[in-house]
C-alpha cells in the first residue's frame, strides 16, 4: 500500500471522527502537515510519542520554525526526550489539544509563516 500524502501545503477544513479534512479531500487517522505536504501519521497515543515519530518534522527542520502538536482531545506535555530532539534543531514545538493546533495552523499557514504540525486524529 503506498504511503498517504498529498503533495501540497493545504489548511485543514474540518477534524473529527478519526481523521480530517483538507484540500477538498479526507484522511482516516492522524496527519503531519510539513513544509513538503501533507502525510499519514501512525502515531495515535501521545503519551508514546518518541523522536523517532518526528523523522520528517526533523529532516525539513530547515524549513520550519513553530511546530504544532496537536495531542487528542486533551494537551499533553511533550516527553523531554522529543523536546531536547527539536531544540537541538531550533524548532519551537507548542503542543495543544488537536482542535487548537488545528485552528492555530490554519492562522499561521494564511500568515505564511514557516508552520508545521502534527495532529493526533480524534473522534
Amino acid at each position: 500500500m503506498r504511503e498517504a500524502h498529498y503533495p501540497g501545503r493545504a489548511p485543514v477544513d474540518a477534524y473529527g471522527d478519526g481523521g480530517f479534512r483538507f484540500a477538498d479531500m479526507s484522511h482516516r487517522g492522524s496527519i503531519l502537515c510539513l513544509p513538503s505536504g501533507i502525510y499519514g501519521w501512525e502515531p495515535a497515543d501521545p503519551s508514546a510519542l518518541t523522536p523517532a515519530d518526528f523523522a520528517k518534522v526533523i529532516a525539513e527542520a530547515a524549513q520550519v520554525e513553530i511546530l504544532l502538536v496537536g495531542t487528542g482531545k486533551e494537551l499533553m506535555r511533550l516527553p523531554a526526550e522529543l523536546r531536547a530532539a527539536f531544540k537541538e534543531v531550533r524548532i519551537s514545538a507548542d503542543p495543544m489539544s488537536t482542535g487548537a493546533a488545528v485552528r492555530t495552523y490554519n492562522v499561521l499557514l494564511a500568515e505564511d509563516r514557516a508552520v508545521a504540525a502534527a495532529f493526533i486524529a480524534v473522534d
